[in-house]
């Protein structure tokens, strides 16, 4: 028999692993990561992993993996009956295998592939209401020795603390999936979209954005395509005393010259050949409201003056008409030119660019915010999901590497149609790089060259590791928890390459 030390330490854990269960769903991951942490160090095992069932093709895939090897094993996944595991959840029964060699049900694929040598496995079932959803399995007791009942005993409390852990939190998760379905229906019916962003560069500039919607000025969005300029005009619109009125928005770029004065201004019935009615333009739309002009520096220069009187006196007429139209209007322009540049050559007004240059905004591109990468990857996936009905759980490493590791010239329109074309390809539970369907050319060149390819992945393993600590608040158990590693090496790896907050 175990001392009573050791059963107490087993006890005092199994209060810690329930207080948690009972707490918090929010990261479901790193609380299955803490359950399979504890259940590892309690059966003295060398290495663990806690399968999921899909039940759409009842295949085992390693959702959580521990040890020295945690990563690579991430990679496979089991088929019903396929080795212990697949076994375990087959008969929805618990099992010791003290010695592998000599029992036909051990899958050896796994550990010739990874260059891990498995001699030994402990795997119980998760159930809940009695079926099964899923595996955990304990390699290798430590020191040679074998597993026993007591070890058994103590994994199936543990299995069932994870099923528990996992039926909360998909409830959990279910519920607010639904209160967030609906908040995004509501705000899509107004047309608005989805704001998604953590960063501190972003939360910065969001920052700036509300300060501008106190007020009444015009506000001019820099910076490249596809960074979401819009939707910073529709959160300076949401937070300003006008977020009652309309929100109109007009592409200068979109229409020719003729036709681009006609939908900003409206016209007359016979102002020109077609105008067969009255026509109100997305001005007088948006009296009482906000208007947001997108690609500013492609509107043409006669337009640019007309705009310029709207600004200043707050009128216009329509074309074919001589009779003043007032409107209460507030201006959000974007653009992705160099517009002072576009001064300088005489291709934009400078007292038109003065005039909405009131409150600048710059929108940085999303390679210089690549923590906001995952988010955004993971909140269109469950977009695409629900629009291409599929249930696609998440990303492998290699893919999330492969994505924060690109430097997205098209930014957040790109990744988007980049998530929707794997969603589309992907014939797994996960994405894969291969579903990406993007190469390496994102990745900084100059910080690679002339270096040795043991030096170049070092440089990587390093802006990698810092940007998941940045993510995750400097936090090493968490970080280790993401990048799919054991803390302790995470600590070593932070000493070696001489990573400082």
């Amino acid at each position: 028999m175990l001392d009573f030390e050791i059963d107490r330490n087993k006890f005092d854990t199994l209060i810690e692993i329930n207080t948690l269960i009972n707490s918090a769903y929010t990261d479901i991951r790193d609380l299955l990561t803490k359950i399979i942490d504890f259940a590892t160090r309690l059966t003295a095992g060398e290495a663990s992993s806690l399968l999921l069932v899909n039940p759409e093709n009842n295949k085992l895939y390693f959702e959580i993996a521990l040890g020295s090897k945690g990563a690579d094993v991430k990679r496979f996944s089991l088929k019903k009956g396929e080795g212990i595991a697949g076994w375990v959840y087959e008969n929805n029964r618990s099992l010791i295998v003290n010695d592998v060699s000599t029992d036909n049900r051990f899958y050896a694929d796994i550990s010739k592939k990874i260059d891990f040598a498995t001699t030994s496995i402990l795997a119980v079932p998760m159930q809940v209401k009695e079926k099964c959803i899923g595996v955990i399995e304990i390699i290798n007791k430590k020191n040679g020795q074998k597993f026993d009942e007591e070890d058994l005993q103590w994994l199936e409390i543990f299995a069932t603390q994870a099923g528990i852990a996992i039926q909360n939190a998909r409830s959990f998760q279910q519920a607010q999936e639904e209160i967030y379905l609906l908040q995004e229906q509501v705000q899509a019916e107004k047309g608005y979209h989805t704001f998604v962003g953590e960063s501190k560069v972003i939360k910065d500039k969001l920052s700036i954005a509300f300060k501008a919607a106190g007020a009444d000025s015009s506000v001019l969005l820099l910076g490249e395509s596809g960074v979401g300029k819009e939707l910073f005009a529709e959160q300076i619109h949401l937070g300003s005393r006008r977020n009652g009125g309309p929100f109109i928005r007009v592409n200068c770029a979109a229409l020719p010259e003729n036709l681009l004065e006609s939908e900003l201004f409206g016209h007359l019935k016979g102002a020109f050949t077609g105008a067969i009615q009255n026509r109100m333009g997305r001005f007088e739309l948006a009296d009482g409201g906000t208007i947001f002009l997108d690609e500013i520096g492609d509107l043409p220069l006669n337009l640019q003056a007309k705009l310029l009187r709207v600004i200043q006196y707050k009128t216009f007429e329509k074309v074919g008409g001589s009779e003043p139209i007032t409107v209460d209007v507030r201006i959000i322009a974007a653009t992705n030119k160099d517009i002072e540049n576009e001064v300088r050559s005489k291709r934009f007004r400078a007292d038109l660019y003065y005039r909405l240059n009131v409150l600048p905004i710059y929108i940085p591109p999303l390679r210089e915010r690549r923590e906001d990468i995952p988010l955004l990857a993971d909140f269109f996936l469950k977009k695409l999901n629900r629009e291409i009905k599929k249930q696609i759980l998440g990303f492998t490493n290699e893919a999330m590497e492969l994505l924060l590791s690109y430097t997205w010239p098209g930014n957040v329109r790109e990744l988007e149609n980049a998530i929707e074309r794997a969603v589309v390809l992907s014939q797994d539970q996960y994405i894969h790089h291969h579903d990406l369907v993007l190469t390496r050319t994102g990745e900084k060149e100059n910080d690679y060259q002339g270096k040795s390819l043991k030096n170049a992945v070092n440089v990587f393993k390093k802006q990698y590791i810092i940007m998941t600590l940045e993510a995750n608040q400097w936090n090493q158990t968490r970080t280790a928890s993401t990048l799919g590693i054991q803390r302790t090496y995470l600590s070593r790896l932070v000493k070696e390459l001489e990573i400082s907050k």
